[in-house]
């Protein structure tokens, strides 16, 4: 593991993170004591070389490496590491912004493109689906998955839940709103970076 100070004072990292708007906890990042109780606990460490403790000790290292490393995206936001902190820190939170810090820097544009379908259905349906690249994985583990895929609206029917899509003028102001806050310019930029390597 390569460690990177991103300057001569760490916890200006830390301090960076806390104070981004996606963080709940008031300076939970600063009051850990490194007990492991988030690791202990978390789903995603059990299977992966992913370790919430670790994540944390690299934050308040000032570590900036981490923004390019694999284990951030193991993270899938259970909150059970929130849940059982006991300084009230979230190391999904900041799994959160360590991702958006890599986004925004252009590093994650690989991991993200694989999941433009859901960005997609999200702009062109104003609803999320699973991206078409999933179906044959799903198909292998799910039994039964294609056929209920393919018979949804018919079952919907039949328990009155209504049209599956919204209407075109929801779609159209729901594609407003996303070009309108730049997610369909980013979108773009995903796509095209990885569509350039190509």
């Amino acid at each position: 593991m390569n460690k990177e100070l991103i300057n001569n004072n760490p916890i200006e990292f830390a301090v960076d993170i806390i104070s981004h708007d996606k963080n709940t906890k008031e300076n939970g990042v600063l009051k850990c004591v490194q007990c492991g109780m988030c690791t202990s606990t978390c789903p995603a460490a059990r299977h992966s070389s992913y370790n919430p403790r670790d994540i944390i000790e690299r934050v308040l290292n000032g570590d900036e490496a981490i923004l390019e490393e694999e284990d951030i995206w193991n993270c899938f936001y259970c909150y059970t590491c929130h849940s059982v902190c006991p300084v009230g820190n979230s190391v999904c939170e900041i799994n959160q912004i360590l991702k958006q810090n890599a986004i925004s820097k252009g590093i994650a544009y690989e991991k993200l493109y694989d999941y433009l379908g859901f960005a997609d259905s999200y702009f062109n349906a104003a609803i999320g689906a699973i991206p078409e690249a999933f179906f044959e994985d799903i198909k292998d583990d799910v039994d039964g998955w294609w056929e209920f895929r393919q018979d949804l609206v018919d079952i919907r029917n039949k328990l009155n839940l209504g049209p599956l899509f919204p209407s075109e003028d929801v779609i159209d102001e729901v594609s407003i709103i996303l070009t309108n806050t730049g997610f369909k310019s980013r979108m773009d930029e995903i796509r095209k970076s990885q569509e350039d390597k190509i």
